[in-house]
């Protein structure tokens, strides 16, 4: 028979998958002496078992929950709902990989009208015992009977100002029996029905929800979010209580074993005294930092300091802990490997392997490359004066520039209309997630560096401040006051979650900077890893970026973004609208030395690495102005001064537009064909690139040339275009005297060519896959169309695991490049090959194009850095010859 229950000194750490993260590690603390909380784990495979059912526990698990429930008590020597001796449990969930926030919890589970008089008496302290009652209705009424906790958190606040309180711990054993009443009638005026009095049916009614909680709203896009699989279910975790809010004398906790935002190696935590757990995390009320417990009780923190660098040491990774103090005495929840920003990511695995807890290459595989985005954008400039409004707690690194919302579902709505948001409230909940996403920043009144916003901004890389009290929020209104200075709902405001500063209007920004650590394991990932990075860049700027940022040559150089400048869109008009070759020759001569200025600047600026530059790519039409708007502009002038020169111009122009006109401009006359039909514009590009490289070489500096046949889908159009290059070349080369190394390659982006890639590189030096149009022509879509109009359903229902646009798709767009990667090689077995698409800076796509034996991959400079180390991750994960595959953290 399947063993679906398991005591936690059954398991143990290498059990994730069955007893999710966190029973796995509650059952390997306990393994190890720690002070754990006795109690159970009911399996992943327990809540696939319950979905299967309909959403019914089976009688199998039901029956082994109540034989571990008989052991649990037996260990206590308590029992659940007896009223002299009771047993309390919480019901936790605990996926297989950390969520945090995101599924349910119920404390206090076995309180009922007779326990909590037990309880009174066992601890002499009925204050205690009622404040643990009305917290487990409140918990269970909103988690098990889906009633709102706004109901309760008004009516506690309203009893609150009644008796002349400001916060919970005033209020007296009286006082919480009073609420208990009032919690009672809301749940009868809800449901029509009474709180459940049995605790055994208290306890099955709980684990049904949280086993339902796998499938909620933000556990969906959280799983969505993190790309975690639906199917894995989650497990849950029944544990007798210990109490935080027994008196001065207790209290609970989060702390993390290094500072999560800078990876500082300091213990970093917050707690409070006479308190549960969820009033930490739930930003009701702003903790204290864990290094005054130092003073409040010192035994109990140096216990817990040692405790923390024990299970670093064990997981060999930087732990969140979550701890109760009940009566002096410590005890550890909860752990598992903390969630960290990308700097901190990045600290701690530089400094844990100085520290010779980990290698190098565990080191590699602990930053996760996507987070890596979050150091690569712009911050603060520091020396541009600006008034601070207000201050908060700095919960998340990074800064952001958005307009003021007040709840998650404005910032959804605002932030897939494109515009930029800050989502403002008192604190966030799991709920608020959707809004989380969409927001650039998030900014709370309440709450600590461990709350839910701070801990949910930390994992997603965005800007957060929490606990700014000087805030003060008007949820009726739509706007937050600071003194006498009101900001409403649409306002913009700039905040720094690294100095919890926040500021009225739009504070300029810098480029980031790459820090000594980053650029350390940068190098160790270079050390590693066999598969090359180069960048797509079309300017000097951006080639200079890319070459900061360690790229090893231009992999995509787009020739039509230099044409897009304000001076040199009237040129091209010109070429485009010339009625015969000699016109046209005229307004190519004067693009020309445009060009070279170009070339010889990203040239220079990659000093000496290979320059792929792909020659006119798009159709012509995209450099005129757009048809409808010109034909309104020749109507007016029609109608107002049919005589002018003007008119004639734009009726001409207009004629232009028409005839350059198409159904399906994506797969019409652009790529090769353009060169094909008119050669004399690729003549004036490969002339300007052997200009610019004469000149560096007059210079004395190397240059690589590596000129790149855009959307061949034939061989004899790359023979025909390869000939037009070498030609060209030789007749500059015989101009200037100078020899230039120089390689001609093409672009595989349409299916053809990939299944003929063998015939193709007969006459190509170089295969350059270009992703983003293979996908539109593989799947039949049309980018633009596709993203606005069906995909996202797509991927929704799961007809699609991803965006493959975002993602490459391996089982067919993947089939093509491997198959012309083969075939290529079969005719030349030296043929270099890469990519130029937006998957040469994605992780999962980069670990493909390494398998199937790709020579580099190419990204935008930006995202240089996250692939150097994707390809040092995909190196040391095929490493290990399917064996133990080491995975991110």
């Amino acid at each position: 028979m399947e063993k679906l229950v398991y005591l936690f000194h059954e398991g143990n750490g290498n059990m994730k998958e069955t007893l999710g993260g966190k029973g796995a590690n509650l059952a390997e603390m306990t393994r190890i002496g720690l002070p754990v909380p006795y109690g159970f784990t009911i399996t992943t495979q327990a809540c696939n078992a319950f979905y299967k059912s309909g959403k019914i526990i089976p009688t199998e698990v039901e029956k082994q929950i109540l034989e571990a429930l008989n052991l649990l008590e037996e260990k206590m020597g308590k029992k659940l709902g007896d009223p002299n001796n009771p047993l309390l449990v919480s019901v936790r969930s605990g996926s297989v990989y950390s969520m945090p926030g995101m599924m349910d919890t119920i404390l206090n589970l076995g309180m009922n009208d007779e326990t909590v008089i037990g309880l009174a008496k066992l601890t002499n302290n009925p204050r205690f015992a009622y404040d643990s009652y009305r917290r487990f209705i409140q918990m269970f009424s909103n988690v098990v009977l889906e009633i709102d906790s706004y109901f309760f958190e008004q009516f506690l606040e309203e009893k609150r100002e009644q008796k002349g309180y400001t916060s919970d711990p005033e209020m007296t054993a009286e006082d919480w029996q009073e609420v208990i009443k009032g919690y009672k009638e809301i749940v009868k005026q809800q449901k029509k029905i009474n709180f459940p009095q049995d605790p055994k049916e208290q306890l099955f009614l709980a684990i049904h929800a949280v086993f339902k909680s796998w499938n909620n709203q933000r556990a969906i896009v959280y799983r969505r979010l993190n790309k975690i699989p639906d199917h894995l279910g989650t497990a849950v975790n029944v544990q007798s209580m210990v109490f935080g809010n027994m008196g001065d004398d207790s209290g609970t906790g989060v702390a993390f074993t290094r500072n999560p935002s800078t990876g500082e190696h300091v213990l970093y935590g917050e707690y409070l005294m006479n308190a549960q757990g969820e009033d930490v995390v739930a930003g009701i009320r702003t903790p204290q930092p864990i290094a005054t417990l130092k003073e409040e009780m010192p035994s109990v923190y140096q216990q817990f300091e040692e405790t923390c660098q024990l299970l670093e040491q064990h997981y060999k990774d930087m732990q969140d802990i979550e701890f109760t103090v009940e009566r002096g005495k410590l005890f550890i929840l909860q752990t598992r490997n903390g969630k960290r920003t990308a700097q901190a990511a990045i600290r701690i695995a530089v400094e844990m392997v100085k520290e010779g807890i980990i290698d190098k290459k565990t080191a590699l595989m602990r930053v996760d490359s996507d987070q890596l985005n979050q150091l690569l954008h712009r911050r603060i400039d520091d020396t541009v004066d600006r008034k601070v409004l207000a201050k908060g707690l700095p919960a998340s690194p990074g800064a952001a520039t958005g307009m003021v919302v007040f709840n998650a579902d404005e910032a959804e709505q605002l932030g897939n209309e494109g515009k930029k948001v800050i989502l403002v409230s008192p604190e966030t909940t799991p709920d608020d997630i959707h809004g989380m996403v969409a927001a650039q920043a998030i900014l709370t009144s309440r709450g600590g560096m461990t709350s839910h916003a701070a801990v949910v901004a930390r994992g997603m890389g965005k800007a957060c401040i929490c606990g700014c009290e000087a805030i003060k929020i008007d949820m009726k209104k739509k706007q937050f006051t600071v003194g006498d200075t009101i900001v409403k709902y649409g306002d913009v405001i700039t905040v720094d979650g690294s100095t919890g500063e926040i500021m009225l209007g739009e504070i300029p920004m810098i480029d980031p900077e790459l820090s000594e650590e980053f650029q350390l394991l940068l190098s160790w990932a270079d050390e590693v890893r066999k598969i090359g990075v180069r960048a797509n860049a079309d300017t000097p700027e951006d080639a200079k970026k890319a070459f900061e940022f360690g790229a090893s040559g231009i992999g995509l150089c787009r020739t039509e973004h230099m044409f897009m400048d304000l001076k040199r869109i009237p040129i091209v008009q010109k070429m485009i609208l010339a009625e015969s070759y000699s016109e046209r020759m005229e307004a190519l001569e004067q693009l020309l030395p445009m060009q070279q200025g170009d070339f010889e600047g990203i040239f220079e600026a990659m000093q000496g690495h290979p320059v792929t530059i792909r020659l006119l790519d798009p159709p012509l039409h995209e450099f005129l102005p757009n048809k409808e708007e010109l034909l309104v502009e020749v109507t007016k002038l029609q109608m107002t001064d049919p005589q002018s020169d003007e008119l004639k111009m734009k009726e001409q122009l207009l004629k232009k537009v028409r005839q350059l006109d198409e159904f399906n401009p994506m797969l019409g006359h652009r790529g090769c064909r353009l060169g094909m039909i008119y050669p004399e514009i690729y003549e004036m590009q490969v002339k300007a690139i052997f200009y610019a490289a004469a000149k560096l070489a007059e210079k004395g500096m190397k240059v690589k040339p590596e000129i790149m046949i855009p959307l061949v889908g034939h061989v004899n159009e790359l023979k025909q275009m390869r000939q037009l290059v070498v030609d060209t070349a030789i007749r500059i080369q015989e101009e200037t005297g100078k020899v230039i190394e120089y390689t001609i390659g093409t672009m595989i982006e349409v299916p053809r060519a990939a299944l003929t890639a063998d015939q193709i590189a007969e006459e190509a030096d170089f295969f350059s896959f270009g992703t983003n149009d293979l996908t539109q022509t593989t799947f039949g879509y049309s980018r633009d169309d596709a993203e606005g109009k069906f995909l996202q359903a797509y991927i929704d229902n799961k007809v699609l695991p991803e965006n493959p646009f975002a993602v490459l798709d391996q089982d067919g767009v993947g089939k093509l490049v491997e198959t012309g990667v083969k075939l290529g090689r079969t005719t030349k077995a030296s043929l270099k090959t890469g990519i130029c698409g937006e998957h040469g800076g994605e992780k999962n796509s980069i670990d493909f194009f390494y398998r199937i034996g790709l020579d580099y991959v190419s990204c935008s400079p930006y995202r240089v850095p996250l692939a150097r180390l994707a390809a040092a991750q995909a190196t040391i994960r095929h490493e290990v010859n399917n064996k133990e595959v080491i995975t991110t953290a």
